[in-house]
């Protein structure tokens, strides 16, 4: 397996395929609005629906920065604020997660696409594949979130079967 198969792999187990964590579209799957805007007491944790607005953040950075975009932060923007509903009209939560979905396919379909020479091309601070491997992290650990948020709410199930 090359840099590039890996990584592709990694990318695909983050979304949609099971491993060694459950991938975040099982993480979302039959979610509905008041669960995804549920937060359990006190203020310490994000609802789902801000966990994912976080992760589309991120990922679509990193799309426009493989596509020869560098988007940074505005100057008034810190990484809290990725939390928060962004756009010119409030989405629904089937549109929240259907955006997240599609991102990290196009996502998926850029990275596909480089030779395994590209991957090492500097982004910004970083490889692009140093970027794809710490966004898989990063989203294997806000997965994670997501799961322990859905077992308190009880939208978890106690047992899951999977391959």
């Amino acid at each position: 397996m090359n840099k590039k198969e890996l990584l592709l792999h990694e990318w695909d187990i983050c979304y949609d395929k099971e491993d060694w964590f459950p991938p975040l579209s099982e993480a979302l799957n039959g979610l509905t609005a008041a669960e995804a805007d549920w937060r359990p007491e006190g203020a310490a944790a994000n609802t789902i629906r801000e966990t994912v607005r976080h992760l589309t953040f991120y990922k679509e950075r990193l799309l426009k920065r493989l596509s020869g975009e560098d988007p940074q932060y505005p100057d008034s923007m810190s990484n809290d604020d990725t939390f928060a509903a962004y756009g010119e009209k409030e989405e629904t939560w089937e549109e929240e997660a259907a955006r997240l979905e599609h991102v990290h396919k196009a996502v998926r379909a850029a990275l596909a696409a480089l030779s395994e020479d590209d991957l090492e091309r500097q982004l910004t601070q970083t490889t692009i594949a140093l970027s794809v491997t710490s966004l898989v992290v990063h989203d294997a650990y806000h997965t994670g979130q997501i799961v322990q948020i859905r077992k308190l709410q009880g939208s978890w199930p106690a047992r899951r079967s999977f391959d």
